[in-house]
């Protein structure tokens, strides 16, 4: 049973692991590399993941929606696509489902998540 799970980490990229932990109703900015002809650049999106899918991580994926200009829009990444060059988490929230579609219907001050708060232990 050890060597199983020893050989799963030597086979994992690690590049899963540089991420921070994040989940359904947080608010993440992606950083994304994008090729456009010859060049490449960084472009963020950030916005409200609403849902994790996949158990594997090699097949995990994670949907973030934004509103732009008026209009949602969601995308979809791979968490070990190698196009991604960071994740930061900018707000943790406070949800009580694994997948947040009810978001799509919302508009104003009803499509707000709120936020986890943490006590500090003395």
């Amino acid at each position: 049973m050890d060597l199983i799970k020893i050989a799963e980490q030597a086979f994992q990229t690690g590049k899963a692991a540089e991420f921070p932990e994040f989940k359904a109703g947080d608010t993440i900015t992606v950083t994304y590399r994008i090729k456009e002809g010859d060049k490449e650049r960084l472009q963020k999106f950030r916005g409200v993941v609403i849902q994790m899918k996949g158990q594997d991580p090699f097949t995990r994926t994670f949907t973030v929606r934004k509103v732009s200009s008026g209009i949602g829009v969601e995308r979809i990444f791979p968490m070990q696509s190698p196009f991604i060059d960071s994740i930061e988490v900018n707000k943790y929230g406070k949800v009580r489902r694994a997948r947040i579609f009810y978001l799509r219907n919302l508009t104003g001050k009803k499509a707000r998540i709120r936020e986890k708060v943490y006590v500090a232990e003395k």
